[in-house]
């Protein structure tokens, strides 16, 4: 397993070494003791996995607020996604930048999210299913997001936006709201 740091601290690509043969391949998607020696969060608390039916759809910008520090390994297990992560803490060099990453059940990459950071993707393909391994259980009173169309992001999604859930959609934009540091 390669980690390849972004832009953004902490927000990590993790490619694979794929041991391969006539029957196909092996390789190990998550190592604790790899994560821990990169400085990531290197629990699993829960798994969880999320099904798009249609190209363009979008989940997110979501994250758990503080002081609920939840990192997230997300990959796509079927499908395309372009997967998105937006640097909402406060005093951040990064702040309000965001990465793109190209996550498919071909390029077998995965995304590391790390906690306070937003999170968001868009379904390039029909038919998308993703895995997240997360670092904490979920709480429902840290449920925090962004909206995916808010300018001070720029994110220019690949394709157009074809759904959105009314939840996400009605998410404040960053210049309507405090950011809430961890």
């Amino acid at each position: 397993m390669q980690l390849t740091p972004t832009e953004i601290d902490g927000v990590t690509i993790v490619d694979l070494d794929l041991l391969t043969d006539e029957r196909g391949f092996f390789a190990r998607t998550f190592d604790a003791e790899t994560f821990a020696a990169a400085g990531l969060p290197s629990e699993v608390a829960q798994t969880s996995m999320s099904a798009n039916r249609f190209a363009g759809t979008v989940r997110g910008l979501h994250r758990l607020a503080p002081p609920h520090a939840e990192g997230k390994l997300v990959r796509c297990v079927a499908g395309a996604i372009a997967d998105v992560a937006v640097d909402v803490r406060p005093g951040s060099a990064t702040f309000g930048r965001h990465v793109m990453v190209e996550l498919s059940a071909t390029n077998r990459r995965a995304l590391f999210v790390p906690p306070y950071v937003a999170h968001g993707y868009q379904a390039l393909t029909d038919g998308v299913e993703m895995m997240y391994q997360c670092s904490v259980p979920y709480v429902p009173a840290g449920e925090d997001g962004y909206r995916h169309d808010d300018p001070a992001f720029g994110i220019a999604w690949p394709l157009p936006v074809r759904l959105v859930s009314p939840k996400d959609a009605a998410w404040s934009l960053l210049a309507e709201r405090e950011v809430t540091a961890p």
